[in-house]
């Protein structure tokens, strides 16, 4: 994957039920004078809503990763590299990562080595990104929160939900540089706090090692 110069896209990444809708509910206010771009996969584009109706009908699971991906590059090409290329600032809800995590499952015993042909679909044309904020909660935990949620999608069953966050973690160990674990059982206020602080002291570091 390439990636861009300047220290300017965030993802946020968890499983399902550890509080990426709030958080980003959060930082929409704590980060205003910022004027951030705040976008998600899927869904900021119209191969997005296809993505979602795929997940409701449960289709073929390499129709949907592959919807996925469609629905990345369209993200990319209309909204991601266009902003990096004014210099804004960009925080996604969920990211590429989150293809890895969560399709790896899906496809596991579909295509041989579901990560490695998801990463090879990415391959020479994604951008990773700057840093990513991943929240990290107990399974018991998340699927309690998601207890009252109506219309459970075939992600949010235990199973799946154990197997990508290890997913996530491996990702982490792999990269600590790109990666903040954030310990989701915290108090809300006091996790938006945290990762507004460290978006803040990221673009600070950024301006500094651009300065000639």
């Amino acid at each position: 994957m390439d990636t861009e110069g300047n220290l300017l896209l965030i993802t946020i990444e968890g499983i399902d039920g550890t509080g990426k809708s709030t958080l980003l509910t959060g930082l929409k206010s704590q980060l205003a004078d910022l004027d951030p771009i705040f976008t998600r996969e899927p869904g900021a584009t119209w191969v997005g809503e296809s993505v979602r109706r795929a997940i409701a009908e449960q289709i073929d699971p390499i129709t949907e990763a592959s919807l996925f991906v469609a629905d990345h590059a369209a993200h990319l090409s209309t909204l991601v590299r266009p902003a990096l290329s004014q210099g804004r600032l960009v925080i996604s809800d969920r990211y590429s990562d989150s293809r890895f995590a969560y399709q790896s499952v899906t496809l596991k015993g579909i295509v041989p080595d579901p990560e490695g042909w998801l990463r090879a679909m990415h391959d020479g044309w994604s951008i990773v990104p700057d840093r990513t904020f991943l929240l990290v909660l107990s399974i018991d935990d998340a699927l309690a929160r998601l207890a009252d949620k109506s219309g459970r999608e075939h992600f949010e069953k235990r199973e799946v939900l154990e197997a990508v966050q290890n997913n996530y973690l491996a990702y982490a160990r792999a990269e600590p540089s790109r990666f903040v674990i954030v310990d989701a059982a915290k108090e809300k206020e006091e996790i938006v706090k945290f990762v507004a602080d460290a978006i803040r002291q990221i673009l600070q570091s950024s301006k500094s090692h651009r300065r000639p």
